[in-house]
């Protein structure tokens, strides 16, 4: 069984239909990318995993757990984290309480002083800022905060909606850099993002949403090679 399994779920913004028989899966330990364009989908996918948005029909499993009638907050518990698109950070509160809110779970609560001390290694600008608003950093640094207060929480599964969105591109190399080291400490992801190439260059595998369905999965390296994708999203 699959860490994550997402089987066949249809979600709908009232009488609209959003996602029509959704199917991914994530394996421990993997980076998995889900890509496509704007209103694809991609958002509305993670929101129903983080039970943001709860399936009409189909399932969630993680660790073999039903999702679809857990709250928010209980998954949560369940170490699934995900960072939202536009990193929605608290702008009159300093980098150092951002953080320290990260920590929500009693489990998270406890090592909060080792996970603070991790995040300050993984992004060094951080323990530069902590006492400075998180409204007046850098749109780069905000989205360090932001992954860095996700990793708070000690995730299992650790999903990120568009973490380049709006950054230059040094930020941006920067960033996926983190998310590779994240990975490699032991971290699972999803990685929802609009910069195909990038994404499925640092992913094992990938899934491509069009109009609310999955189009496209594979290998990551099978997707980058495949012509519909090259021909729709990296112009090629």
């Amino acid at each position: 069984m699959s860490f994550l399994s997402v089987e066949k779920i249809e979600v709908r913004y009232g009488d609209a239909l959003a996602l029509f028989n959704v199917s991914l899966e994530v394996e421990q330990g993997e980076i998995v990318s889900l890509v496509g364009a704007n209103v694809a989908g991609k958002s509305t996918t993670l929101k129903a995993i983080s039970g943001l948005l709860k399936p009409k029909s189909g399932q969630i499993l993680f660790a073999g757990k039903r999702l679809n009638e857990i709250p928010a907050y209980a998954i949560v518990d369940l170490g699934i984290i995900q960072i939202p698109e536009g990193r929605q950070l608290f702008p009159y509160m300093t980098t150092l309480e951002n953080l320290e809110l990260g920590s929500y779970t009693p489990e998270a609560r406890k090592k909060a002083a080792d996970s603070i001390h991790r995040v300050f290694e993984l992004f060094p600008i951080l323990l530069e800022r902590k006492m400075q608003l998180a409204g007046t950093l850098s749109g780069g640094e905000q989205q360090m905060l932001a992954m860095g207060r996700g990793l708070m929480a000690i995730p299992k599964l650790l999903m990120l909606d568009e973490p380049s969105l709006g950054l230059a591109p040094i930020l941006v190399k920067l960033i996926f850099e983190a998310v590779a080291k994240i990975n490699q400490a032991g971290t699972t992801i999803l990685l929802v993002e609009q910069d195909v190439k990038k994404s499925l260059a640092l992913a094992q595998r990938g899934y491509v949403m069009e109009n609310g369905k999955i189009a496209l999965q594979g290998k990551a390296k099978e997707l980058l090679a495949n012509e519909h994708l090259k021909k729709a999203y990296l112009g090629i």
